[in-house]
């Protein structure tokens, strides 16, 4: 989780329908796979990294970040949690890269160093922004390079020498909201203010409906290629 959505959100991801369902897709993706431990690259509040030690069988966890203000250890549920600058020691078999490369110059690159790092038949899951056509002050905010289609995460992860197993989009019920809100102000220039996220938090009833509407694509989640708000990608070092 980026550190300055989760300022944004002033400490509320647990609670917010966007990251709710994000995990619950992450988990439906990793669904019968081994995961004794996890490193959580781009960590920032460690939120994946403890879903993960919460709802799966899922033993420690290394929360990587270098916007980290000093390294420190914690236990979620009695199982640890390492947070540091720079990855260091990993023999586990899952790496999280969770809105990660968007925020690189070049992601092959930073997919390559992971590859080389971890242990043959190590998994990958990666999700990124979608659809280039939604850039908006949001992407600024967070300061990324890109946003991202299914082919283009797919040459990403060529390059960094990694064979992709899965990959799709999510979020695409909630897309044409989100479509028509950003498209909106770009037909409002004058209204343009300083780029901020578009993370809030939302009126509980809000807040419920927008969760239950993305939940309801997990049965379907691995066979959407067309469009959604992110795409996600498991993949192993070959």
């Amino acid at each position: 989780m980026d550190l300055k959505e989760q300022e944004s959100l002033g400490g509320a991801a647990d609670a917010h329908w966007y990251y709710r369902a994000k995990s619950a897709a992450m988990r439906r993706m990793l669904r019968g796979l081994p995961i004794d431990a996890v490193l959580d690259v781009g960590a920032g509040s460690g939120f994946f990294a403890r879903q993960l030690l919460e709802y799966t069988p899922c033993a420690a966890a290394i929360c990587v970040d270098p916007n980290y203000p000093a390294e420190w250890s914690e236990t979620h549920g009695g199982k640890p949690i390492l947070f540091q600058r720079h990855a260091q020691n990993f023999s586990g078999h899952l790496v999280l890269m969770m809105d990660v490369l968007e925020h690189v110059a070049d992601d092959g690159a930073l997919l390559r160093s992971y590859a080389a790092s971890v242990p043959r038949g190590t998994h990958f899951l990666i999700t990124v922004p979608a659809m280039p056509w939604m850039w908006s002050g949001h992407d600024v905010f967070l300061e990324h390079y890109r946003r991202y289609t299914i082919s283009s995460l797919d040459r990403a992860l060529a390059a960094g020498g990694l064979q992709r197993l899965e990959i799709c989009y999510f979020f695409g019920l909630v897309l044409p909201l989100a479509a028509g809100v950003r498209l909106g102000r770009r037909l409002m220039p004058w209204r343009q203010e300083t780029p901020v996220s578009d993370m809030r938090r939302q009126y509980w009833l809000v807040n419920f409906l927008l969760e239950r509407i993305c939940l309801a694509e997990l049965p379907c989640l691995t066979l959407n290629r067309f469009a959604g708000l992110s795409v996600f990608a498991l993949a192993k070092v070959g």
